[in-house]
Formats: structure tokens, C-alpha cells, sequence
């Protein structure tokens, strides 16, 4: 699943960003550590490092949903779990720039430009499991982070800091939990009595 929702932003991105960019950039999910890029990345690269993933329990529903079935009989289903993927957005610029900051910032407020159209992911990009997904995968950027200290981030990576955008996606985790509900009520019986 959440391999659908790299593979979905990655997509948004092709869409959203302009094709010059598009055709220079490698869209990465790699570690931005102290050995990036790895080799499987080519320069000019924006990375989006999946940092966390927890459940959202703002938006937890507690409504099981009820399905008729071929054989007459009910059958609840829990409720999606909703779980938060934080991503820490980079941009690589390729290592001969002559202006790497400028192609840097160029790339990261492209980037910012094209995920803050979109409060939830379009439709139209979503890959494999989160097709049809309901209620639609809302998403936030430029929120606070879930991250204490960049600094931190950044030293434990064993990296250098860098400028980065913070993105959150939220998903629909469906567990299969499945419960009978019986056979429908097919009649309702009033018995009314008068009073003494």
C-alpha cells in the first residue's frame, strides 16, 4: 500500500511539475543520508523520504458498514484505519551547477506549487490499491512536521541540511474485519395495548 502511494505522488508530480523539469529531475524515495544520491538515482533528483507513518486518530470512525449479501443475510465491515505518511521533500541539484541553491529552491517551489493544488490526491493519479479509495486521501503540506529537530534529522542521516518541504498524506488502511449482522428484518410487528 504505501508502495501505491509513493508510486501515486510520483505520478502527481510527472502531471503537476512542468515538463522541462520533469524531463531533467529523477524522482527519488531514497534515504537523503551523507551517501546520497545511492546509484540508482542520476542528478538533478527530488527526493521524497517517507520519515513516519502513524495512525491518525482525529479522523478514527467507528462506524462498522453494513452490506447486504447474495444469501440474504448482513455482513458488517470495520472501519478503515486512517494512517498519516509524513514524507521530508529535497531537491538535488546536479552536481556540475554552477547555481546549485538557485536550482535547489527552483525545484523545491516547483515541487510546493504542485502538491498544494490538490488538498486531497486527484483521482487520476492513484496507483494500484488506493484506486477508488474512500473518503478521498487528503494531503497537507507546509504543516509542522512530526519531527522534534531538523538538526537532529540531519545528523542522525549523516548528512548536511538542507531546504525541505514537509508532506503529509493521509490513507484508508482497511483491516478486513467482518462480523455477522444476522438476516434483514423483513417486517416490523406493532402490538399496541390500551391503558388501564
Amino acid at each position: 500500500m504505501i508502495d501505491d502511494l509513493d508510486k501515486s505522488l510520483e505520478n502527481l508530480l510527472k502531471r503537476e511539475l512542468p515538463q522541462e523539469l520533469v524531463s531533467q529531475v529523477t524522482i527519488s524515495f531514497a534515504t537523503p543520508d551523507g551517501q546520497f544520491p545511492p546509484p540508482s538515482v542520476s542528478l538533478p533528483a527530488i527526493d521524497l523520504f517517507l520519515y513516519d507513518v502513524r495512525e491518525n486518530r482525529e479522523l478514527r470512525d467507528g462506524e462498522w458498514q453494513v452490506e447486504h449479501q447474495e444469501d440474504s443475510t448482513l455482513k458488517r465491515k470495520g472501519p478503515p484505519v486512517r494512517v498519516d505518511c509524513s514524507y521530508l521533500i529535497t531537491a538535488w541539484p546536479s552536481s556540475g551547477s554552477t547555481t546549485p541553491a538557485q536550482d535547489e529552491h527552483r525545484m523545491l517551489g516547483e515541487v510546493m506549487k504542485a502538491l498544494l493544488r490538490h488538498a486531497a490526491l486527484p483521482a487520476d493519479v492513484l496507483a494500484g490499491s488506493l484506486q477508488g479509495q474512500q473518503p478521498p486521501l487528503p494531503a497537507s503540506g507546509l504543516q509542522p512536521g512530526r519531527l522534534q529537530s531538523m538538526s537532529e534529522l540531519w545528523q542522525a542521516l549523516g548528512g548536511k541540511p538542507r531546504a525541505t518541504l514537509n508532506y503529509i498524506v493521509t490513507l484508508g488502511v482497511k483491516l478486513g474485519l467482518t462480523a455477522e449482522a444476522g438476516p434483514p428484518v423483513q417486517k416490523t410487528v406493532f402490538k399496541l395495548r390500551q391503558g388501564i
